[in-house]
């Protein structure tokens, strides 16, 4: 008898879980969209969940398997989400209906680092990023260019020292050990020796920012949890070496701007305005006020850090892994340099960036190739039904588009897989399909950091094809995977090159 009736509760407990984990996936076929077959639990994000994979891979390989849709139904766990393949509709709700999409549906928490400038929600969003974006002006990206290049000098040196006995070198280590040196020192103004001090902590800190953990998952089965709670999905250790970090720097700063005119000093003068108005799209709706706390200026430390350390480094890794692969690219991008560096008597600045034009290319097709932060994604304020088609995105519901699927599509991109920075001439740009490349987002809630992503990498690109070559060796991969264990596209391999002096 108890054997039978623990029997009986456990299928009654299995049926109510399936029914549970599975009650949405009648949800597309229902409105007549297409998508693929969901998986109990998993719905479509099976071998992501299991690390197989990164979400964007998983997306890229849907984008891939529905060419004739313009729409996909796809299920992130259990929730209903819709995949925008036509870059027509994808342009309506990035720009032109951007109002009832203003918001990424990732806030989980309205304190602690939950506060920063990715994460908020829109109005919160309107507030932070009319204070954040002159922090990004030209005015003060060159008050930044001594900071920048004082890195590179310094990185330059560094390599110089140890390819004198290793030559052969993991280029995308040696390029983090640059940015993580840049973004302290723009971002905190710490005069770190990220080359050959003790680095301990800051790698600490990227591991636990950069290893994806089940948080995503969870919020997918139990949507809002987080936010509902007030919940913060990031490592207490990550959270106290912010708040500890920004407390430093304040209070040996007095409080006030010094005269680094670095993101911190920025901050500061901003911190000082004590609040931020944020302005509605109704001007008869009453204006809510941000404070700009302590709590706010880690928020935004965080970030800073998050989005100009990795993202920057995987760029310039996979770029210059692909120019040690192809000597033509290569000496074609160090002829402009050397003429560029010639022109302006060896010094790079900003006003003169743009006279680059093959660097540009190139790394544009770098970040066509890897677009390190491949899911775009957004929440609809209010029901939308998509302009030109019978399907209805619900309120609250999200809707994703795979930069990585997009970029690899052959309609924009014929022959995906080949490295070709003639992809970026001016001709072929202007040819393709505006929305057809989205490294950084597009519309007002692309990323804010673009213009000091390229900057940044621009100058150790420059400094360093100046004073080295690089070349393939018998450990260079023709070929990798990219490693599922971390938030950004990283190779599951180490990139060694061989760095030779010119």
């Amino acid at each position: 008898m108890v054997l039978f009736t623990v029997v009986t509760l456990a299928v009654v407990v299995s049926v109510l879980l399936y029914y549970y984990f599975t009650r949405t996936f009648s949800y597309w076929k229902d409105r007549n969209v297409a998508g693929p077959k969901p998986i109990p639990f998993f719905g479509n994000m099976y071998k992501s969940t299991l690390r197989y994979d990164l979400p964007g891979g998983v997306f890229k390989n849907i984008y891939e398997s529905f060419p004739r849709e313009k729409v996909v139904g796809i299920f992130r766990m259990t929730n209903p989400t819709l995949m925008i393949r036509d870059l027509d509709i994808l342009k309506h709700i990035l720009v032109k209906d951007f109002d009832n999409f203003a918001s990424r549906g990732l806030e989980f928490s309205k304190t602690g680092l939950g506060q920063n400038l990715f994460h908020s929600d829109g109005e919160t969003w309107r507030g932070l990023r009319s204070r954040f974006s002159p922090i990004f002006t030209n005015s003060k990206m060159k008050n930044m260019m001594y900071l920048l290049n004082g890195r590179a000098d310094k990185f330059v040196e560094y390599v110089s020292e140890i390819i004198a006995t290793t030559p052969e070198q993991n280029i995308h280590a040696l390029v983090q050990k640059y940015t993580m040196s840049t973004i302290t020192a723009c971002a905190f103004g710490l005069d770190i020796d990220t080359f050959r001090g003790d680095i301990e902590t800051l790698k600490r800190v990227d591991k636990l920012i950069f290893t994806p953990t089940y948080a995503i998952e969870f919020d997918m089965l139990f949507p809002g949890v987080f936010k509902k709670l007030n919940m913060s999905v990031f490592p207490a250790y990550v959270t106290n070496f912010f708040k500890e970090l920004v407390e430093t720097v304040t209070t040996q700063r007095n409080g006030k701007p010094s005269n680094r005119k670095d993101f911190m000093d920025l901050i500061l003068e901003m911190k000082n305005k004590k609040q931020i108005e944020v302005v509605k799209k109704h001007g008869d709706e009453e204006a809510t006020m941000v404070e700009i706390t302590n709590g706010v200026i880690e928020a935004q430390a965080f970030v800073f850090y998050a989005a100009g350390y990795e993202t920057s480094a995987s760029t310039m890794g996979f770029m210059l892994y692909h120019v040690a692969l192809d000597t033509k690219i290569q000496d074609r991008l160090r002829n402009e340099i050397d003429e560029y560096l010639e022109r302006h008597g060896g010094k790079i600045e900003l006003d003169t960036l743009n006279e680059l034009q093959y660097l540009d290319q190139v790394f544009s097709e770098t970040l066509r190739m890897y677009p390190i932060v491949d899911n775009l994604q957004r929440k609809a304020e209010n029901d939308y039904k998509l302009p030109g088609m019978n399907v209805t995105v619900a309120k609250d519901q999200i809707v994703i588009a795979s930069a990585w699927g997009i970029h690899y599509d052959e309609k924009y991109y014929p022959e995906p897989e080949k490295f070709d920075p003639e992809r970026f001439s001016p001709e072929n740009v202007a040819a393709r399909h505006s929305f057809a490349y989205l490294p950084f987002g597009l519309g007002p809630r692309h990323c804010i950091g673009m213009r000091f992503a390229r900057v940044q990498s621009s100058v150790c690109i420059i400094t360093l094809l100046s004073k080295f070559r690089l070349e393939a060796g018998k450990n260079t991969v023709r070929s990798f995977s990219i490693n599922p264990y971390r938030v950004v596209i990283s190779p599951n391999k180490p990139l060694y090159v061989y760095v030779y002096p010119r």
